[in-house]
This record gives C-alpha cells, structure tokens and sequence, in this order.
C-alpha cells in the first residue's frame, strides 16, 4: 500500500523541434553504434540551459553540436565539434561549460563557438564518462562522472572543482550510474540521479566541502532505464526526468510524490530539464528520441542558477 497519495497528471505542450534542416540524415556516429547499434539515430538532445537573454542552450551528443533557441523558438547552430557533448551549464561571466563523456569538462565561447578542453582528467587518469554538471554559488563546479557504471559496477563519482585554486575533489566513488545533479535553495543538500539505480541520492555538503550520512532521498519505481536531468523550485520542491517512461516526476523537499507532467511528443526518453521563461516559472522538458521539447508552467518558480543569481 502506498504511503502517499497518487501525484497529479500535469498535461504540457510542445515547445519546440529540432527543425528537419538540421537532423543529420544518414543517422550514424560513433556514439550512435555504441549506445543505439543498428539504429537511425538523427539526433540525440540533453543538457538544456538558459542564458540572461532568454536563450536556451541545448547540446546533441552523437554528433557534438551546440544549439541556441531563442524567445521565437528559433534554432541556431553555435558549435560542432568532435566530442560527445551531455549536460551544459552558464557561468556568470557567459562562459558555457560542457560536460563532455568523451573528453571530460569542456568551455564554449558563444560568440566565437570555439570549444577549448577545462578538465580531461584527474592526476594521470582520465574520467569515466562525464554526465552533468552545476555551479554553486561561490563558483565551484560539480559533476558526475558516469561512465558504464551501474548495479554491476557501482563505481560512478562525484566531482567539484574549485576553479581559483584548481583543486579537483573526488565527492562520491559509489555511484550507481551518477547522472543529473541539483542543490537544494540552501545549497547544503546536493541531489544526485542514479541512473541504474533509478534513484535520487541525498548527499548533505558540510561548510569544509565534505559529505556524510549520503542516502536515499527517493527510489522510483522500475523501468528500462531511471532517474535522469534534476531541476529545483524555490519551495525546494525536486523535479525528476524519467528517461524511460515520457514524463518528469516532482517531490517535496521531504519526498512526497507531486506530480507527474507527461509530454506531448510521443516519446518516452525524456532526459533532462530546466527552468525558463517569464519568472522563471515555465519547466522545459526534453524528449532526447524525438529531439522535441515540451513546456509547462509550474506553481513555484525555479531555482535561478549561477548564471542568473
């Protein structure tokens, strides 16, 4: 018997398509046989983010692209180059900062499109397979280091890097497949997706930068693959993207199931998240298989990023 009420059925709209013009016709790349062997894969979207302008930032991994929508919904190409491009993010200053499975922390100028390596290992060894990433507000950078771990190999990490003093911190080393990442409004709690684990982990950070007592905040139910791209409103409230069942899930700061906003494009991958439009109020929901995005507006708007605060 469940302990909570069922969450609401929350019903979004279409926001957006990658346009035909800039689907890649023959549908093959490396990371198209690695990861969708004997598949047509025109495209694959994730890391969505937006700048001060109102501009929403998405990547394409099989074919590293970087794409700029705009308020009109119109798409840009801003960069392509050779890499695997996953979850992105915006510093204050407007650099892009790339999550990049290939090469590892990667930096994109938007006016120029020049993409330059950060991070592409730790001493002399190189990451797993970089997922997701997020600022704090001091400017520190966390990501997950994902790779192929999963329930066989519980082995994925969590990182911060302290761009002043170029220290590298290892976080976490027992990741069950570590993908979307978020903090809490006080920033004293960091929320981890498990993938595999199709889990959310609570990791409480202490002043001095370390964590303790990490545990589960949420285990979802099952599915073909689990928890995705996490977003944060001002309540604290968690939204969870579902990447095997077409929807995102939100929590209360205490895990209470809210709601459930279930997509419009047909597809079920629904993989990464983020907060825009007018105050901040709208979630943007991306459909990875489709290369759709939906939109909804939430009760509470979303948590402003580094890049806004």
């Amino acid at each position: 018997m469940s302990l909570y009420a069922p969450p609401t059925n929350v019903a979004t709209r279409l926001f957006s398509s990658l346009p035909d013009s800039l689907r890649m016709r023959d549908g093959t790349s490396d990371w198209v046989a690695a990861n969708k062997p004997g598949q047509a894969v025109d495209s694959f979207l994730e890391g969505p983010s937006f700048d001060r302008h109102g501009n929403l930032y998405v990547t394409d991994i099989p074919y590293g692209r970087i794409f700029r929508i705009d308020t009109e919904a119109q798409w840009a190409l801003v960069a392509q180059y050779d890499g695997w491009p996953n979850g992105l993010k915006i510093h204050r200053d407007g650099r892009i900062f790339i999550a990049d499975y290939k090469h590892g922390i990667m930096v994109l100028d938007p006016a120029s499109g020049k993409v330059s390596p950060l991070l592409t290992h730790r001493r002399s060894e190189g990451f797993k397979g970089i997922n997701d990433l997020i600022f704090d507000k001091n400017g520190r950078l966390y990501f997950t280091d994902q790779g192929q771990t999963g329930m066989h190999d519980q082995s994925g990490r969590v990182f911060r890097y302290d761009p002043v003093s170029g220290q590298l911190d290892c976080l976490l080393s027992n990741g069950v497949s570590p993908n979307g990442i978020a903090f809490n409004p006080d920033q004293n709690v960091l929320y981890v997706a498990m993938t595999r684990g199709n889990a959310v982990w609570r990791m409480p950070i202490f002043d001095d930068g370390s964590v303790s007592k990490v545990g589960i905040f949420v285990q979802m139910a099952g599915g073909v693959s689990g928890a995705d791209g996490l977003a944060v409103d001002q309540a604290g409230n968690l939204f969870v993207a579902d990447a095997g069942n077409g929807c995102v899930w939100s929590f209360s700061p205490y895990g209470q199931p809210l709601h459930r906003y279930l997509v419009q494009s047909g597809g079920r991958t629904v993989t990464n998240i983020a907060f825009g439009g007018p105050d901040n109020r709208s979630l943007f929901i991306i459909d990875s298989a489709k290369g759709a995005i939906s939109r909804v507006e939430t009760e509470q708007p979303g948590l402003a990023l580094y890049s806004h605060d």
